[in-house]
């Protein structure tokens, strides 16, 4: 008998296909911490490469003037905003740290596990110039040397974290959460 006018008879709904089982857990936070790693190790080799094989104020064109590889020292962040907070830039660096690391407890699917590793590698990359680099711990300076048409100046570590957020926006628009299974259809689905 129903307890309530509109409680259905049976506990299932028959139009509402069954639940996927999460992926494994594990498998999501290797695949984070090996992307994460791989992108650290890009970052540091070319920026010692960088170092040793560019000069300051001597572009090399790669394609032109369209991609030019053009070594600066980076205090700021992107487009060289914030020159004299690079300390501030720190702190942003370490609660984006902190931020990817609670979110790795929860991560259950592979689009997230890609845009965690390239987030936190990418963040590590830039994070560790800030502490280990001139003029010193909190205040150093970012290696930037792929120069994009003149418009700005990055670095592997900055491709990394562009594309991972692009990928967060993509996910955040179709629900899809940390664990891995969307919250609400994506347009077009039933």
């Amino acid at each position: 008998m129903q307890d309530l006018p509109g409680t259905p008879l049976s506990a299932a709904e028959p139009d509402r296909p069954p639940a996927r089982p999460h992926p494994p857990r594990g498998r999501s936070r290797a695949v984070l911490g090996l992307l994460a790693v791989l992108v650290l190790v890009l970052d540091q080799a070319s920026k010692a490469w960088a170092l040793a094989a560019l000069t300051p104020g001597q572009p090399v064109d790669v394609l032109g003037r369209v991609l030019r590889l053009s070594l600066i020292r980076n205090p700021g962040a992107a487009f060289s905003l914030g020159d004299g907070a690079t300390w501030v830039l720190t702190l942003v660096s370490l609660a984006i740290l902190g931020w990817v690391l609670l979110g790795v407890r929860r991560v259950a699917g592979l689009p997230w596990s890609i845009a965690l590793g390239l987030l936190l590698g990418g963040a590590l990359g830039n994070l560790l110039d800030r502490l280990v680099r001139e003029p010193g711990p909190g205040r150093g300076h970012v290696v930037d040397f792929i120069d994009y048409a003149g418009l700005f100046v990055g670095n592997v570590a900055d491709i990394a974290i562009v594309t991972a957020a692009g990928i967060i926006m993509v996910l955040a628009y179709r629900g899809v959460p940390l664990g891995g299974h969307r919250t609400r259809p994506a347009r077009g689905d039933g």
